[in-house]
């Protein structure tokens, strides 16, 4: 089969064609709407199935010695830290009078910082009591082992001051007792050497005054911390709605579901590699897309308009057929039984104007196994004789096909192939082995395509066809991904609209 090149270098393909990765997704709408809806169920059974266990919730102000108006938060996380320790766990345990682990006994409650100085406490139980029971103990253990820092703090710097305190009296006793020991004297040098001693006496006895104060003021600051750390509210039972439950985790499991389909369906498109714009696949199989059919006709408005198209498309392959000298057939690529019902509308169509008899060579016999209508032409099957009828052939180009076969079937053929269905490597291998066999391909009726495929399908070299001398032969070239096309196409027959808004 012929086929007319060009010069020019084909584009380089893109790494990702997102129009390419965002119509496949859309076409797998069924696996990611099943995860939706699966995880919509999953979330209402985690609802149901495993609710969430009584919980209680308290909260306590802290107060901090080293509070600052710009702190960022820094204190109360520390606080929220110190509350899962073993040593808060094990006082909590103590007053509940439990036999339990600290360490198990953590993973029943948490605290969380919601202001630079107020905690929340949240304890769950297996029941409202102990719920309540475990935020109290936890929240007395707390404010118990916060004041008890803040008091030995406090404790112990004022030990500090004291203590510097005490040495600085003894040195004052030894300059008293230095001054008392000193006699009144003329001599200059000794009068210079008492007046500092009664300046150093001074220094020591301001010094003494002052660290005081400062041990006093220490401990006179921690009945203020220990007042303001306090629990503010009590604890109580939170209040939980299941119906509110239930359309929150369902909401998170359609959510969850939505993107792990969406992300499955986007690497699976990904990964496949199967073309479904129509651009990709007359380019990959080397003829151009002559007419669409969406797999499914939906309403009754589709319907009509899909009625119509298989009439137009019917005609049009009939008058193919009728002017062809040699014999036509359908191969079909993933859409035995749709090219079996065109087989068929073109039958009927030649059927009303000469003989005609339909060969089936599919690998499943759908035109032999039919119950035939009145008025539908005869079917043989591919071991049968040829008679002087036209003969339609119908075979298929799946994997496992016999390729030797397919020429009598028909050497010239109309690839009846589903969009999405065939990867980029088999559509390499039929337009190869359809050249191989001589088989010329027609065009492509392409069945279940993308509703807003907007690429264009034919496959056209008008402007080097005006150029070229017509006594100089066509060159053969390799279309596309290095697939031959035909030379000649006939009318293509038209697109199944697929919404109303198209349609006009």
């Amino acid at each position: 089969m012929t086929t007319r090149t060009s010069t020019e270098s084909p584009a380089a393909a893109p790494l990702l064609d997102l129009h390419v990765l965002v119509v496949a997704v859309r076409r797998r709408r069924r696996l990611w709407c099943s995860a939706a809806l699966l995880g919509l169920l999953a979330g209402g059974a985690v609802a149901v199935l495993l609710p969430k266990p009584p919980t209680a919730v308290t909260k306590v102000l802290v107060a901090h010695q080293q509070d600052q108006p710009n702190d960022p938060g820094t204190l109360i996380r520390t606080d929220a830290a110190l509350l899962h320790t073993t040593r808060i766990a094990d006082q909590a345990l103590r007053s509940l009078k439990s036999p339990e682990k600290p360490e198990d006994f953590m993973e029943h409650y948490e605290g969380a910082g919601l202001t630079n100085n107020l905690l929340e406490i949240t304890a769950t139980g297996d029941s409202d009591a102990q719920a309540l029971a475990r935020a109290e103990a936890v929240a007395k253990a707390f404010v118990a082992d916060h004041v008890r820092r803040i008091r030995e703090a406090a404790d112990a710097e004022a030990k500090t001051l004291l203590a510097q305190r005490d040495r600085l009296r003894d040195e004052l006793a030894e300059v008293n007792e230095e001054i008392g020991d000193g006699e009144p004297s003329s001599d200059p040098k000794a009068a210079a050497d008492l007046e500092s001693l009664f300046a150093r006496r001074a220094e020591l006895t301001s010094q003494i005054t002052a660290f005081g104060d400062r041990a006093g003021e220490a401990r006179i600051g921690t009945p203020q911390l220990v007042a303001g750390t306090q629990i503010v509210d009590a604890p109580h039972v939170v209040r939980q709605s299941l119906p509110r439950t239930l359309a929150t985790d369902a909401a998170i499991g359609l959510v969850l579901g939505l993107v792990l389909g969406l992300a499955v369906a986007a690497v699976g498109a990904v990964v496949a590699d199967r073309p479904v714009l129509r651009r990709d696949i007359a380019a990959h199989l080397g003829a151009s897309v002559l007419a669409e059919l969406p797999r499914r006709p939906g309403g009754p408005l589709r319907r009509r308009r899909f009625r119509g198209a298989r009439s137009r498309l019917a005609l049009s392959l009939a008058r193919t057929v009728r002017g062809s000298a040699e014999p036509v057939s359908l191969l079909e690529l993933g859409c035995a039984r749709g090219a079996s019902r065109i087989a068929l509308d073109v039958a009927r169509e030649v059927k009303a104007h000469e003989p005609v008899v339909l060969v089936d060579g599919l690998p499943r016999p759908h035109l032999t196994r039919r119950r035939p209508k009145p008025g539908d032409p005869e079917v043989a099957g591919a071991a049968d004789e040829a008679g002087p009828e036209i003969r339609i052939g119908v075979g298929s180009v799946a994997p496992g096909t016999a390729w030797t076969d397919l020429p009598f079937l028909g050497t010239r053929t109309v690839l009846v192939v589903r969009a999405g269905h065939a990867g980029t490597a088999w559509l390499h291998t039929v337009a190869r082995q359809l050249a191989d066999q001589r088989v010329a391909v027609i065009g492509v009726v392409l069945i279940d395509p993308d509703p807003r495929d907007r690429t264009d399908g034919t496959l056209w070299d008008g402007p080097r066809t005006a150029r070229r001398d017509r006594g100089t032969p066509p060159p053969v070239r390799q279309m596309g991904p290095e697939r031959p096309r035909a030379e000649r196409l006939p009318t293509p027959a038209g697109r199944v609209p697929d919404s109303e808004q198209e349609a006009r």
